[in-house]
């Protein structure tokens, strides 16, 4: 079997569903497997899970064990030469995993590969590659001067920025939201460490596998919607867990001393209270118009009907792709995506070319009954039913 991929999953039923459902429109050339672990969720993901994909592996944890021990639960059932790890609140294009094999069989000194990842309304993910966070490189991060010195090396390491966001290349941390590795390689160092219950479980990966003298690499030619915040909410618990997997990190891979101590408590404290404001969202405005890409105008009616207000029709078969002048500065648009009539890669692709301070984007998922999206990298995810 060439790819296994695994979806820990813990009360985002809906966004599991539609990640599923683009997984396996990604894997129909290619000889895979996925296999969901739900981590004793208290929705009905599992139920879903058995009636909707009954063809899917799916594992029952009888306790939330965390993302460590989930992921490698997970991998103890793959078969596949190489393993996907890949958050619920994702969409991958038909062709993600075609283009990220065929990257991976190139290279000797593989580690870990990943891809350009977007948020809900289409903007990149500076996440999606990083640098590793030493003392130093923290510092730049916390205090802003990767912004402020873009182009210095000193300065621009922790998003790696000596790549763009459209150049593939070799970096030392990647992202756990989707991660592609060998199942042999992810075996050999352990997998995640469960000791990390989160947060830091895909810096301490990639450092490992550096260790091993293999090199990661950001592939750009595919890009995966992250929804993210939508499986955790950032509350207090998350500010003592991140603090946690932070403290974790810098004990296990760098010599302690005085200073090193000192600093990274200052540095964990001020970045944590950065994450704290990010996580607070705003209010939501609703949208002033909808506009329905899909090629079913009588579904445009019903949906109108749920969100109670008028909705432009586009039909796909006509217009291929959502007009940018359709949306006036200004005024706030939804646009709707029928997933029945326009691939997972088509929507990411309308995401990333309209993409506008004042548009927001749902996706209909194929034989859903709900729209399902969110309008900033920081709040979560809303799903609206249309029964």
């Amino acid at each position: 079997m060439q790819l296994s991929v695994i979806i820990l999953n813990y009360n985002v039923r809906y966004f599991l569903e539609q990640c599923v459902l683009s997984v396996q429109e990604a894997l129909f050339a290619i000889d895979g497997e996925i296999i969901v672990v739900d981590n004793n969720s208290d929705d009905d993901s599992c139920l879903m899970m058995k009636s909707r994909f009954p063809e899917v592996t799916l594992i029952e944890n009888k306790e939330n064990s965390g993302f460590p021990r989930g992921n490698n639960i997970g991998v103890a059932h793959a078969k596949g030469k190489y393993i996907c790890i890949l958050n619920p609140d994702t969409v991958v294009a038909e062709d993600t995993f075609v283009k990220i094999l065929a990257f991976a069989e190139k290279k000797v000194d593989l580690g870990i590969v990943s891809c350009k990842l977007i948020d809900g309304t289409g903007n990149f993910l500076p996440e999606s590659k990083r640098g590793t966070p030493t003392p130093w490189v923290a510092f730049t991060k916390i205090f802003g001067l990767y912004k402020i010195f873009p182009n210095q090396k000193l300065f621009n390491q922790y998003y790696a920025q000596h790549l763009s966001e459209n150049q593939t290349g070799k970096v030392d941390i990647l992202v756990g939201a989707f991660m592609v590795m060998e199942r042999e390689l992810y075996l050999e160092t352990g997998g995640f460490d469960e000791d990390c219950f989160m947060y830091a479980d895909d810096i301490d990966l990639s450092y490992s596998v550096l260790q091993k003298k293999r090199n990661n690499y950001y592939f750009h030619e595919t890009s995966v919607i992250h929804y993210k915040g939508e499986s955790t909410i950032k509350d207090q618990k998350y500010m003592k867990r991140f603090q946690e997997a932070m403290e974790f990190f810098y004990q296990k891979h760098f010599r302690k001393s005085l200073f090193f101590s000192v600093f990274i408590k200052i540095g964990i404290f001020l970045f944590s209270f950065v994450k704290m404001f990010q996580g607070k969202s705003k209010p939501n405005l609703l949208p002033e118009s909808y506009i329905f890409f899909s090629s079913d105008e009588n579904r445009c009616s019903q949906l109108s009907s749920v969100l109670k207000n008028k909705i432009t029709f586009i039909d796909f078969k006509k217009e291929k792709m959502v007009n940018s002048s359709l949306v006036s500065e200004g005024r706030r648009v939804e646009v709707i995506l029928d997933n029945q009539y326009i691939s997972f890669k088509k929507c990411i692709e309308i995401l990333e070319t309209v993409k506008h301070k004042s548009v927001t984007f749902k996706i209909l998922p194929k034989k859903a009954n709900f729209i399902i999206g969110s309008n900033s990298k920081n709040e979560r995810g809303e799903v609206i039913k249309i029964e």
